[in-house]
């Protein structure tokens, strides 16, 4: 976690060096790294027999944590943000958003890595034996520099953030609380507790230690609904973070993003919400990725 906030930094110093000079390529350099992370997010998802053999089963649980979880914490972005400064919001877009079928466009061609991987997983395109994990780092590294090299040529950015109302700092405890909201909604039509139910969605997109720890605490079938709900609200952040930032404000994909909007979701959040957004982004991120363990636990014990 550290390290690639640490190759951000690094980014972000040396485009300020070199400030003076546009690197105009970079946000396409930005867009690439994307894909093959998504890519290689598919293959790993892929190769997990034990995933694959049971996504029929679990899957649609999954993706209602997810979808509910992601649509409770939006809202919850879109309120705290408020009324004026939305429409303050949207009249600055006015001038450099894109319109519906290029943002969809975007959007497709990222599902469509993801897919590709997961294929390649799945029919064992890439033996496992193969497949480094460490892959996946390396490309997250070059992302995060990439972005804290965009950041860093644009020095205006942190005179941007000094404008944003002092509230924004309670987003990460209405991330968490909207997402616990959208899931305690849908609980009751299903044969897992409620609390079940709050502990799967306490990942906030960090699938690897929550999915974990519930598979630890409460069982495999559990762990897995898990695993798979963190993994579809980070692509529903990836894929949808245009869409958010139009109908709920440019807080919305921070809060879709959850634990992840200091690394994979990051990107994607500077390149839709403003670079003036990153700090905010990697505040709220890491306040939401310190509580995962202590708030699945919490639900866990019940």
């Amino acid at each position: 976690m550290f390290a690639v906030i640490l190759f951000m930094l690094t980014g972000i110093a040396a485009g300020y060096l070199v400030r003076k000079r546009k690197f105009r390529f970079i946000n396409g350099i930005i867009m690439m790294l994307i894909w093959a992370l998504l890519l290689l997010l598919g293959i790993e998802v892929g190769l997990n027999q034990e995933i694959v053999s049971r996504f029929h089963q679990l899957g649609f649980e999954a993706f209602l944590i997810a979808f509910f979880g992601t649509l409770g914490s939006i809202v919850g972005a879109k309120i705290l943000w408020g009324k004026s400064s939305q429409q303050q919001i949207q009249s600055e877009d006015t001038h450099t958003t894109t319109g519906i079928f290029s943002v969809l466009k975007g959007s497709l061609i990222i599902l469509a890595f993801f897919i590709i991987g997961l294929l390649a997983g799945i029919f064992k395109i890439i033996p496992e034996a193969f497949f480094n994990r460490d892959f996946s780092f390396y490309v997250l590294c070059a992302l995060m520099f990439s972005v804290g090299l965009s950041i860093g040529q644009q020095p205006e950015t942190v005179k941007k953030f000094r404008s944003i109302h002092s509230r924004v700092l309670l987003l990460p405890f209405v991330t968490i609380l909207g997402t616990w909201l959208g899931v305690f909604v849908i609980s009751g039509f299903f044969k897992h507790s409620a609390t079940e139910f709050l502990a799967m969605s306490s990942g906030f997109g960090y699938y690897s230690l929550s999915s974990i720890m519930i598979t630890e605490y409460k069982g495999i079938e559990l762990g897995t609904i898990a695993l798979l709900s963190n993994i579809i609200r980070e692509v529903l952040t990836l894929l949808f973070a245009p869409f958010m930032v139009r109908y709920f404000g440019r807080l919305a994909p921070i809060a879709a993003g959850g634990a992840t909007t200091m690394d994979t979701t990051f990107p994607i959040i500077v390149n839709t919400s403003g670079k003036e957004f990153s700090i905010v982004s990697i505040y709220s991120g890491f306040v939401v990725d310190f509580s995962v363990p202590f708030l699945v636990t919490l639900w866990c014990g019940f």
